[in-house]
This record gives C-alpha cells, sequence and structure tokens, in this order.
C-alpha cells in the first residue's frame, strides 16, 4: 500500500507535467519529472513508435506548442492508487502554427483528455494518454466533421 504522502507526491507530480510542462512550455521540467527510461505508449502494436525519455517527451511538447504557442490546460479530475495518477483534463490553445501538415487558421481549439502516469522514486516512468484526436484534427481541418453527431 502506497502513504498518503506518497500519493499527494505523485498527484503533484500528474499536474505540473500539464500545467508547467505541456500549458507554460517549461521544458527543463522533463528532466525533472521523467525517468532516463520512460516510455510513452503511443500509437498501436508492439511496432507502434514511441516518445522514450525527457528528450522525447520535449520534442512532443515543442510540436504542440509551435502549432498552439498558447496551450493551455485545466485538470478537471485526479485519481492515484499505487504508483499511477490518472489526471482528467482540459487542453485549448490557438491554432497559430503548422500542424501535421495542415496551415493555422487563427482559431482556438479545445480537446479533453486523460494521462495516466506510472510513478517510480518520484519520475515517470511510463504514461499511456489518451485525448480526444478526432476533435482536434477536425478542428484543425485534417478530418472533416461527421454530420448528423
Amino acid at each position: 500500500m502506497t502513504d498518503a504522502a506518497t500519493l499527494a507526491a505523485n498527484r503533484l507530480i500528474g499536474r505540473r507535467v500539464l500545467l508547467e510542462l505541456w500549458g507554460a512550455g517549461k521544458l527543463e521540467v522533463a528532466d525533472e519529472l521523467y525517468a532516463p527510461d520512460y516510455v510513452d505508449h503511443v500509437g498501436r502494436g508492439p511496432e507502434a513508435s514511441r516518445v522514450v525519455g525527457p528528450e522525447g517527451i520535449k520534442q512532443a511538447v515543442t510540436l504542440f506548442r509551435s502549432a498552439f504557442p498558447d496551450l493551455t490546460y485545466t485538470v478537471k479530475e485526479q485519481m492515484a492508487e499505487r504508483d499511477l495518477v490518472c489526471t482528467r483534463f482540459a487542453a485549448q490553445g490557438t491554432f497559430k502554427g503548422p500542424f501535421l501538415g495542415a496551415a493555422p487558421t487563427g482559431e482556438v481549439v479545445r480537446y479533453t483528455g486523460m494521462d495516466l502516469n506510472r510513478i517510480r522514486g518520484g519520475k515517470i516512468v511510463e504514461s499511456w494518454v489518451n485525448y480526444d484526436a478526432l476533435a482536434l484534427l477536425q478542428q484543425v481541418g485534417l478530418v472533416p466533421p461527421v454530420k448528423g453527431i
């Protein structure tokens, strides 16, 4: 069983990832919060691409923040148990730079999601992130909206 102080510290790590790293673009936070062997389980199947280590997460943050430089996150809910922290969030930012081949529109985009982080020794070692990628891709014009939904 994990003690209350460790669970509180782990929840703070989950908040800092969204608010300081992704939301404020403080890339140095990645070195503080992510283990060198960190793996973000993105994509499908065992051969899917992976974000690895603090440098990998910095690249992902830079990609998003170059397209949405005023990106902000709001933590909606958090739960922590054992070595896992789940954070439900809402994000928004103005589409001011190219993103995955889409030209910027100057429009505000919004999406929601959840991070599940495994924390060991005060560092994130694994993440599983699910966010409403369809809504994001529709808002930047890469996927047409579905009528009637």
